[in-house]
């Protein structure tokens, strides 16, 4: 459960202190909640980690602001000097975020096996299942709709927000959040052809998921076919993200939506994956990589960078225009040879096709 109740109230010396801010102002300011600078609250604080919002400092109407030493100097009101604003502003806010709040018991429509094991303090909501031999660590939210597996088990403090699915054997660690609708443990995708067509290959593993992990809305983990997935500490999942198979994905890496992984890819820590890329299987990532958005890795990347494929977006136009030079490519490739082989130049390898592919 949450450690501060819904409308509670903290001054701002208060905040300074339990958060090991630097106090600007009136230490005995009430502070009733957070609000966004325009226009402001006179009783909640606001925070500016973006150069681009420093004009409304001046205007704005919340009682104090959480900002960094650079913006404190101009500012005349009360505030909280951090030096990370945005990540000292998430902590405050988290007092005053009462969706995590819950009394601890049972719904009578839910139904719980004889063998399944409840901790203390937790909630078991409308229509969940837990099933024979899954274990629920204390303070843990079941929420309406969940289906907790056989001998499946999350950790303390973790939560599962509506119609999640964790299959048979499969684990969340301690202080788990997982949205709405995801899928973690289902049959991955294993298939064996046949002159008649395809054949399921048994899926025999499960997924096992570290501690203070966030697991977004719809996303699918599946579950491996010998071996387990891993889902490795601290790692950030969008909504609508696929990890296929035996993947496994490194400490603290984040990943935004609707990212494809393809099975037995091993992402390392500390990454950033951007939406809606894509990633073959049987690749290796290495730790400190950052990915662009709607890339395509189609080989392991074996040193820290960022890296990017695909092309930005750009006035209609100019693009038919690029797409139409792309097309020609081959002919003018038959021309340049023509006249390589006229003047009887000599080139070394085959141009034709780059080292990278």
């Amino acid at each position: 459960m949450a450690a501060d109740t819904a409308g509670a109230i903290h001054t701002l010396g208060e905040l300074a202190q339990r958060f090991g801010l630097k106090l600007r102002g009136d230490a005995g300011l009430r502070i009733a909640g957070v609000c966004s600078l325009s226009p402001g609250k006179p009783d909640c604080l606001g925070f500016c980690a973006d150069p681009r919002l420093r004009g409304e400092l001046a205007q704005t109407r919340a009682g104090a602001v959480v900002l960094g030493g650079r913006d404190a100097e101009a500012f005349t009101g009360n505030a909280l000097v951090a030096q990370d604003p945005a990540l000292a502003f998430a902590r405050v806010a988290a007092l005053y975020d009462p969706s995590r709040e819950f009394q601890p018991g049972r719904h009578p429509s839910a139904v719980v096996a004889a063998g399944a094991q409840i901790g203390a303090g937790c909630w078991i909501g409308p229509l969940a299942v837990i099933e024979d031999g899954a274990r629920i660590g204390d303070n843990s939210f079941i929420g309406p709709h969940c289906v907790v597996g056989r001998d499946a088990e999350v950790g303390p403090d973790s939560r599962l927000e509506a119609q999640v699915y964790l299959g048979a054997r499969s684990r969340l660690g301690a202080r788990c959040h997982v949205q709405p609708g995801a899928v973690v443990g289902g049959r991955g995708f294993g298939l064996a052809r046949t002159p008649a067509g395809w054949e399921e290959v048994p899926q025999l593993g499960a997924v096992v998921v570290g501690d203070d992990v966030e697991i977004g809305a719809n996303t699918s983990i599946d579950r491996g076919a010998l071996d387990d997935t891993v889902i490795e500490d601290g790692v950030k999942l969008d909504n609508q993200i696929q990890i296929a198979h035996n993947c496994r994905i490194g400490a603290h890496t984040a990943i935004a939506a609707c990212v494809g992984i393809a099975g037995s890819t091993v992402i390392g820590r500390r990454c950033m994956i951007g939406g809606a890329a894509g990633i073959g299987g049987h690749l290796r990532i290495a730790d400190d990589v950052v990915i662009l958005g709607r890339a395509m890795v189609t080989k392991s990347l074996t040193a820290p960078g960022v890296y990017g494929s695909g092309l930005p977006v750009m006035p209609a136009r100019e693009w038919r225009k690029l797409v139409a030079r792309v097309r020609r490519l081959h002919h003018f490739e038959q021309q340049l040879e023509t006249i390589r082989k006229k003047l009887r130049l000599e080139t070394s390898g085959d141009a034709s096709e780059p080292d990278d592919f």
